[in-house]
């Protein structure tokens, strides 16, 4: 298991994992010193058995050796096999100084004169005599020497089943506890993480219910036995209750400059509805005084019908940059016909030339959502207007590029002040008052996927307003 799949699991499969994989560590580990000291004992107990058999036969069978007489070995062999009766030897031979059987516990197996090096070849040494190889029998051999002198040697084979099978039988229980300790042991620590992580999954399932946004925990859900977790689960709370409070705070801010917005926007269009609504009235009075004439009769309606068509095109503007179910039309040349018309008077007002160039196409246009690209728009202006002195010069030129489309709007006023830059380059907190509507053109901008650039040269100011248009 890669460490990146094993971080994918919940942390409380991963704990009982880790307990189960550290008992198993800890289980082999005792096992095995176990199973050692185990071992050492029954090879102790094995070399001490054989110590006793081997080394008195060959005090008994070194000097019979030296004569070959085998009637007394075999004697010897003889009681020697009734004195360890339901004992361990199994089977004895005696070779002389070549290696030649002189007498054996079972005739038939090893006959008198045969080589015995099939059955010294695989003896063991007194010392080095171990039982841990196996096998149920194992073999070992013994000189017979006189007044030093080696005049043969003996083997003997030892019967070592039942320590074999009880070496098997606790292994076999040290297998079985040391599984049924390790699933104990991973179960209790998944309860024991379960039950300690508890306020963190109930953290989670209540972000996960919300659908991602932050919601108050009920405090009758809070447990009290935990006060660390208590207080991490209270201080979630009041942390969501700091961010409903901003957002609430912000969506009054941006509501607040909308309307003021909107109402710079309606103080100057009630000078443009005025003005034709006083021409239109002197011609109706025009009208009805030379109703007799038809050709003033002609003229006259001609102006009346330019009039009320103007007025019309004015409250149709003003009707779509009030519509709230306008977030899914898209962007159609036309908008910007109805921003100019509603910025228009407000230039006129401050003697402000217009310089309004769009270089893209209704295709272009139509990738991008008309209600956040109006409302950007007309912000800026209003803020460049608000910038520029009477009698100045504000641009907006709209570009469409291969992946996206500019704004950009300038102004030849002073610049914007570091409190300005703040509301809408940044999400740092602001005040109420300052641009009107920087703050929403930034989370409009932002909301977009695009980006904001702010750079003055020659005396203008310049804000470029890049979004992606998703052509690419």
């Amino acid at each position: 298991m890669t460490r990146r799949t094993f971080s994918r699991i919940p942390i409380t499969l991963r704990v009982a994992l880790a307990m189960g994989g550290l008992m198993i560590l800890l289980g082999l580990v005792a096992s095995q010193q176990v199973l050692r000291s185990l071992s050492r004992l029954h090879d102790d107990r094995l070399r001490e058995i054989a110590r006793l058999h081997v080394g008195g036969l060959s005090v008994a069978l070194g000097p019979l050796a030296l004569h070959k007489d085998v009637w007394e070995i075999y004697d010897t062999l003889d009681r020697a096999r009734t004195a360890s009766d339901g004992q361990r030897m199994l089977f004895t031979v005696v070779a002389d100084d070549r290696n030649r059987v002189l007498a054996a516990s079972d005739p038939l197996r090893a006959p008198i004169d045969s080589d015995a090096t099939r059955f010294s070849e695989d003896a063991s040494d007194l010392a080095a005599l171990t039982a841990s190889g196996g096998a149920p029998q194992v073999r070992v051999r013994a000189p017979l020497l006189v007044a030093g002198r080696r005049v043969g040697q003996i083997v003997t084979e030892i019967d070592v089943g039942d320590l074999v099978a009880e070496r098997r039988r606790v292994s076999l229980f040290l297998l079985l506890a040391n599984a049924a300790a390790t699933v104990l042991l991973a179960c209790a620590g998944y309860v024991l993480v379960a039950r300690m992580l508890k306020p963190v999954t109930l953290l989670t399932q209540h972000m996960d219910s919300a659908g991602g946004a932050p919601g108050r925990i009920p405090e009758a859900e809070i447990p009290e036995s935990d006060t660390e977790l208590a207080r991490l689960l209270r201080r979630f709370n009041t942390m969501t209750g700091a961010i409903e409070a901003r957002t609430e705070a912000e969506r009054r801010l941006a509501e607040r400059e909308r309307f003021v917005s909107l109402g710079r926007l309606s103080s100057s269009l009630a000078h443009e509805i005025n003005n034709p609504l006083g021409g239109l009235l002197n011609t109706a009075d025009t009208i009805r005084t030379y109703a007799g004439r038809p050709e003033v009769v002609q003229s006259s309606a001609e102006l009346l019908q330019r009039g009320l068509l103007h007025l019309k095109d004015v409250s149709r503007a003003i009707l779509e940059e009030n519509r709230l179910d306008r977030s899914g039309t898209p962007l159609r040349p036309s908008d910007f016909d109805d921003l100019k018309l509603l910025f228009e008077p407000e230039a006129t007002r401050k003697a402000q030339s217009l310089d309004w160039t769009i270089r893209a196409d209704g295709a272009a246009l139509a990738t991008l959502p008309a209600a956040p690209l109006r409302q950007i728009v007309l912000n800026l202006l209003l803020n460049a207007s608000a910038a520029a002195p009477e009698g100045g010069r504000i641009g907006l030129d709209v570009t469409a590029q291969e992946d996206a489309i500019e704004l950009a709007i300038t102004d030849d006023g002073p610049g914007l002040g570091a409190r300005d830059l703040d509301r809408l380059m940044s999400s740092v907190p602001v005040a109420p008052g300052g641009g009107v509507g920087l703050r929403l053109v930034h989370d409009l901008v932002a909301g977009l996927g695009g980006r904001i650039r702010h750079h003055r040269e020659a005396g203008r100011t310049a804000l470029v307003v890049r979004l992606p248009s998703g052509r690419a």
